[in-house]
């Protein structure tokens, strides 16, 4: 695959597709193209063409692979650049595939440019010459947000730093990012009508379970929310009013404090996406009067830099029932916050937090 930049090639990209079920023996078939791929074929598949009990151990619900041999890229900038090389990868995947990458000691060319950009997409170890991003899983996904959000916001600079302290600056980090007027006015419209929508919900359920689907906004969380009190659903409701207030009139910043801000903020950016496709006069009259910037209503880079991480995405995934709990392997081996349902509105950082004495909109 050949790598354009304004109509001029710049790189090739070599890969093999590998489509389990379509293919006798995929050991052979790979290992027939020998370079990367036989490598590859002799760590994931075992002599009858399967795939090992160790990969399927590894991979989450990986069906086919997709082998990134080699990449041969202009070394001069700003094309060797692992960021861009990881926005190219991430073009070529798909859901239930197996990407696997060289490590950087590998001697095929671009090794190392195509191991760090398997590190940005949340690619993990498999062996001493593998990584495999199985992008079933929500880690990948959120790695491809990142670097898209990462990209776009070069673009808005002009330009700047890339490689590892760009990627460490997109991070949320304590100030946040500043969205454009418009983008802060759609945003808080939709987080105050997922707030009078919250509030409906706890005034009709009260302390009953719901199911998938039911009330407003009460059955679109996760699983593991559906049995909270009314006293948990009055501060998810909470959640909403406080980041809508955070982005009163003239303020152009919000970050998250707590994993229940954090799905609050998914949400609203979802709603705000769909605003704007389907309630078109709303958003104008939103908007009406508010100056134009060409980051306005970018949705998709809001959702790759407004949050820390994408962790609380993850109680979505049904393959990942139990990630919430801290013993998880998954949990432990990842680092990430105390995703139970009864820690949502306890502070990242407690000398960050709301005033505790604040209230609510509604008793």
């Amino acid at each position: 695959m050949s790598i354009l930049v304004d109509g001029q090639r710049v790189g090739l990209l070599h890969a093999v597709r590998g489509l389990f079920w379509k293919a006798d023996n995929l050991r052979e078939r790979l290992g027939d193209e020998q370079s990367f791929s036989g490598v590859v074929a002799e760590r994931v598949l075992d002599s009858a063409g399967r795939f090992s009990s160790v990969f399927e151990d590894f991979a989450e619900a990986a069906s086919s692979l997709l082998v990134i041999e080699r990449l041969d890229l202009q070394e001069q900038e700003p094309y060797a650049d692992p960021l861009l090389v990881a926005a190219v990868v991430d073009r070529l995947t798909e859901n239930h595939f197996a990407v696997v990458l060289p490590t950087a000691d590998v001697p095929v060319a671009g090794a190392a440019l195509l191991a760090e950009a398997g590190r940005l997409l949340a690619a993990e170890s498999f062996s001493e010459e593998l990584q495999i991003m199985d992008t079933s899983l929500a880690a990948p996904e959120e790695g491809a947000r990142r670097v898209c959000g990462l990209l776009q916001s070069l673009a808005r600079s002009g330009g700047g730093e890339g490689g590892e302290s760009g990627w460490e600056d997109e991070d949320g980090g304590e100030d946040g990012e500043d969205v454009s007027v418009r983008t802060a006015a759609v945003l808080r419209l939709a987080l105050q009508e997922l707030s009078a929508q919250a509030w409906e919900d706890v005034a009709e359920f009260g302390d009953r379970p719901v199911g998938r689907g039911q009330g407003l906004v009460l059955g679109s969380l996760p699983r593991v929310t559906w049995a909270r009190d009314r006293q948990w659903r009055r501060q998810m409701a909470r959640c909403f009013d406080d980041l809508a207030a955070d982005l009163a009139p003239g303020a152009r910043s919000v970050v998250p404090g707590c994993t229940g801000e954090e799905m609050a903020l998914h949400l609203a950016i979802d709603r705000a996406r769909s605003m704007v496709l389907n309630r078109p006069a709303l958003v104008e009259r939103a908007v009406a009067g508010l100056p134009e910037d060409r980051g306005d209503l970018d949705w998709d880079w809001c959702s790759s830099v407004l949050f820390e991480d994408h962790d609380v995405l993850m109680l979505f995934g049904s393959s990942l029932d139990g990630i919430e709990d801290s013993g998880n392997d998954v949990n432990q081996a990842m680092g990430m916050t105390d995703l139970a349902a009864a820690a949502w509105f306890v502070p990242f950082d407690p000398g960050q937090g709301r005033e505790a004495g604040r209230g609510f909109r509604h008793p």
